[in-house]
């Protein structure tokens, strides 16, 4: 079935994502989320049946994480945002749901019936051909090359505060910053944050072992700990390649409290880190 929503057309069964007729990159995983998705419209998917979809019973895998990455990857597709959406909406514990009017085309219907072509038609349309051809090959040979995104990837923050009622909280820290960064495009950055080495302690995650595993240019890394009595918060974001320390950041909080608004703070920080220190750089010299 083809899906046709606001400027983009989908394809379940080759699971080809297009926006105005150009190919939109896609991961295999976000585009069956998609799918599934776009056949229940305007219905809420649960979280549950989500993991049956994309994983199935017998795979095991850290799903929170797991499904982050996927609706990231799969927001920066759609151009979405998940606190202003246009097409993928969060239920909090709940599951999402595909807000946007949806149109599906079968594309196993009958074709229009074919126009004939006189002699003249034919040669015209063959000069056309031969044109459009030509441009092509020019552009190839003129254009110039494109310079390949950066990666980031992003380890799992650690509590080390000895207080357990934090693991959970900050854990889900890396979750929502790899959420962030995938909605700033993945042409123009990409995210990992499901490789196994990032769910290891420092000091057992090598930074040449990180960049291999992940294909990353620079790593994101955390965790709270507590200082002259507050929660402390320390983030950092490594370039790899020779270990350099590019930015710290430290949040605080009294010892009391309870870090509901942590995560929209180490986003906004870290997604600003990102967008000086990689995209900038990375970015080529007018």
């Amino acid at each position: 079935m083809i899906f046709r929503f606001g400027a983009f057309e989908f394809d379940d069964r080759a699971g080809i994502l297009k926006r105005r007729d150009r190919l939109v990159a896609l991961e295999p995983q976000p585009a069956r989320a998609l799918a599934l998705l776009l056949s229940r419209a305007g219905e809420v998917v649960t979280r549950e049946e989500l993991r049956a979809h994309l994983w199935g019973d017998d795979t095991h895998v850290d799903f929170d994480r797991g499904l982050a990455y996927c609706i990231g990857q799969l927001r920066a597709s759609l151009w979405d945002a998940a606190e202003s959406p246009r097409f993928i909406q969060t239920l909090p514990r709940r599951g999402f749901r595909f807000i946007a009017p949806v149109q599906t085309v079968d594309p196993s219907s009958p074709p229009a019936p074919a126009r004939r072509f006189g002699k003249r038609n034919a040669v015209a349309a063959a000069l056309a051909v031969a044109v459009v051809l030509g441009g092509i090959g020019t552009w190839l040979m003129t254009r110039r090359p494109r310079a390949s995104r950066p990666i980031v990837a992003v380890a799992v923050f650690e509590n080390v505060t000895g207080n357990a009622t934090f693991d959970r909280t900050v854990a889900g820290l890396s979750d929502v910053i790899v959420e962030r960064l995938t909605a700033l495009g993945p042409e123009r950055l990409g995210v990992n944050g499901n490789a196994g080495i990032l769910r290891r302690p420092p000091d057992a995650r090598d930074g040449k072992a990180v960049a291999r595993e992940t294909g990353a240019s620079f790593l994101v890394s955390g965790q709270l700990e507590t200082r002259d009595g507050r929660l402390s918060l320390v983030m950092q974001l490594i370039r790899l390649d020779d270990g350099t320390h590019v930015w710290v950041q430290r949040i605080e909080r009294p010892a009391g409290d309870p870090l509901d608004t942590l995560d929209k703070d180490v986003a906004l920080e870290v997604e600003a880190a990102v967008r000086r220190l990689v995209l900038k750089e990375a970015a080529p010299a007018s």
